[in-house]
Formats: C-alpha cells, sequence, structure tokens
C-alpha cells in the first residue's frame, strides 16, 4: 500500500477546495433562475420550496450518488447494498429541514446490459425505501457503453419530502451557548472512498479488501460496504426539540456544521468526547494520513450533529441511544474562515 502525505485527498482525485469553489459558481448561476416560492436553495442540505402557499407543508428534495464506494461493490461483486446507501444519504440530507420523506427516483448508468446487476441495484433502493418509508416511483436505466467501461456503472438518488411548516428547521434558530450533540455513524457511510482506495490501492490489488481490520472483527471490505445509516426514525420523537442538523458527509466537520448554524455562530468541539472507531484508525495509520485531513474528509464516527438549547438536552439525549455531547455553540466573528475548531 501507498504512503500519502498531507493534501492526500487531492492526490487521489478530490481537490475539496476545489469542489468549494465549483459549488459558489454554481450558486451563483444557480440564483438566476430562482423563482417565488424558493424558501432555501444551493448551500443547504436539502432545497426547501413552497409549492402552495394555502398548504401547511413545505417541499424539501434532494440529490446525490453513491459516488466511488461502487468501486468497492464491483471489487467484491457485492451490489445489493449500495442502493441502501444512496437512499439512506439522500434521506438523511432532508432531515436536517426536519423533512420526512415522500418518494425517491434513480438513476443507473452502465455500459453493458446486466440483468443481474440492475435486479441488484434495485433490490437495494427497494430495502432502502422500504425502510425509510418513502416510494420508489420511477427512475432511469441508462446503458451507455462510450461512457461507462469494463463493468462501470454509475448510482443516483433524488428523493422529495415534506415538513409542516411550523416544524420547519432551519439554521437561524441556532443561538450562541446551544449544545451540541452527535449522532454515531456505522462506519465511512459514502465519503471518502476514493482517498481509501489509493491509500490501499485496491483498483490494482482487490485483495486488500480481504485483510482483518484490527481491533473491529470485519475484513476491510466487509467494513467499507456497511450501509450508510438511516437517522430518520431515530431523530423523529425529538425533532420539535431541536434547533438544526448537521448531516457530517463529504468535506466533514469544517464544512457540514456552518451550514446548519446561524450567521456569526460557530462551533466549538471537544475533540476528547469521543473515540473514533477502529476503522478510522486503521485507514490512518496505513496511510500516513494527518489528524487534519482524516477530520476534514471523513465522519470519524459522527454521523449528525445536533443542535439543542440548554433546556433540552436532557429530553432529547434520554431518547438517543448512544448520542453523546460533543461541543457548543459560540460567537464567532463573521469574516472568521474556520468556524468550527476542535478544543
Amino acid at each position: 500500500m501507498s504512503s500519502m502525505s498531507a493534501e492526500s485527498y487531492a492526490a487521489a482525485g478530490v481537490d475539496l477546495a476545489a469542489a468549494a469553489h465549483i459549488k459558489r459558481d454554481i450558486r451563483d448561476k444557480a440564483a438566476a433562475t430562482f423563482r417565488d416560492g424558493l424558501v432555501s436553495g444551493p448551500g443547504g442540505f436539502g432545497a426547501v420550496f413552497d409549492a402552495d402557499p394555502n398548504s401547511e407543508y413545505l417541499l424539501v428534495s434532494s440529490t446525490d450518488s453513491v459516488g466511488t464506494k461502487l468501486r468497492i461493490a464491483q471489487a467484491m461483486d457485492k451490489h445489493d447494498t449500495v442502493g441502501i446507501d444512496i437512499v439512506n444519504h439522500c434521506v438523511n440530507d432532508i432531515l436536517p429541514a426536519g423533512a420526512e420523506p415522500l418518494f425517491f427516483l434513480d438513476y443507473i448508468g452502465l455500459g453493458e446490459t446486466s440483468d443481474t446487476l440492475v435486479s441488484d441495484l434495485v433490490s437495494g433502493l427497494s430495502r432502502g425505501c422500504i425502510g425509510a418509508g418513502c416510494a420508489l416511483i420511477g427512475g432511469e436505466t441508462a446503458l451507455l457503453p462510450g461512457i461507462y467501461h469494463n463493468g462501470d456503472y454509475d448510482l443516483v438518488g433524488f428523493v422529495v419530502g415534506r415538513v409542516r411548516r411550523d416544524r420547519f428547521l432551519k439554521p437561524e434558530r441556532v443561538r450562541s451557548g446551544d449544545c451540541l450533540i452527535a449522532l454515531p455513524s456505522n462506519g465511512l457511510h459514502t465519503n471518502g472512498y476514493s482517498l481509501v482506495r489509493s491509500i490501499f490501492e485496491i483498483d490494482e490489488e482487490p485483495e486488500a479488501l480481504n485483510q482483518k481490520v484490527p481491533r473491529d472483527g470485519r475484513t476491510l471490505g466487509e467494513a467499507l460496504l456497511e450501509p450508510h445509516r438511516l437517522y430518520l426514525h431515530l431523530l423523529r420523537p425529538v425533532l420539535d426539540r431541536i434547533s438544526s442538523v448537521a448531516h457530517i458527509t463529504g468535506g466533514g466537520f469544517i464544512e457540514n456544521i456552518p451550514r446548519a448554524l446561524s450567521d456569526g455562530i460557530g462551533a466549538e468541539l471537544l475533540r476528547s468526547s469521543w473515540e473514533p472507531p477502529p476503522l478510522f484508525d486503521f485507514i490512518r495509520n496505513s496511510g500516513g494520513i494527518s489528524e487534519e485531513e482524516m477530520y476534514t474528509v471523513f465522519n470519524m464516527g459522527v454521523g449528525m450533529v445536533i443542535a439543542v438549547s440548554v433546556d433540552n438536552i436532557d429530553s432529547v439525549m434520554a431518547e438517543l441511544p448512544g448520542s453523546w455531547i460533543i461541543g457548543r455553540t459560540v460567537d464567532v466573528e463573521d469574516n472568521e474562515k474556520t468556524r468550527v475548531r476542535f478544543v
């Protein structure tokens, strides 16, 4: 396996700084399309739209892909769980608005006809939708041999949900001094796989997936294919006592927590409040990755961070098994570049 240095995620093909610049450019161009009814557009976890001012509900949508986790599925020839990944990821992305999923659509792009592959993918999508309580109502299966080669395929999902107006969660509800509560992840979820593939040279040596993860009990392949955890059912009973929710996905803590905070508010996280699961230590030690980059690329065992007023801490945590206090919100200068710091 290779020894990685600082900025190794960029070397593996994913430049987070460049991605952030592209996202800002997209937001600027998308702004020209905005129309009446838009409540929250690019930049949040889910886009919020008021389709009918007379309705008690707002619509919330999100789209994403499984990413290069698909390479792990290909190497292991196991394709019936990545559909669960994309459903849970998308549903988790509309959850920060307090939304319940209504329906889901998928896109499957592949280079050659494979009934078994498509059947496995849709099986996972179906299981994910059943678990989230939403309908799989359609999608697109595109055969594109000029785009996808040698068994390559892509899997993308799109979810639409709704939230009652009086229960709509938004960053503006967060105040300085609120408590930040963490919910554990069950692995990498759907982010950081390009870096992991580079560290273990999985594309060239797929047998690397057979090695055991120290102190974990699973093989590396089994740990990496663990489906993205769904937080809908866990958080549903306490949404009325939560100020805001951050889904810890691509960009880790630094990129995602500010998306759930109001202007002028930052986060202080207690690094000593939890121990990352063994899988993350194995990745870090195997690749020689800096601690700073690990917390930028991976969720490090934290799937969600929720902001709660001090008055609601005890009642909320009593209903969230496995949760812990990870930090608090603080006042920050408007021009402060890093609104998240570890203490």
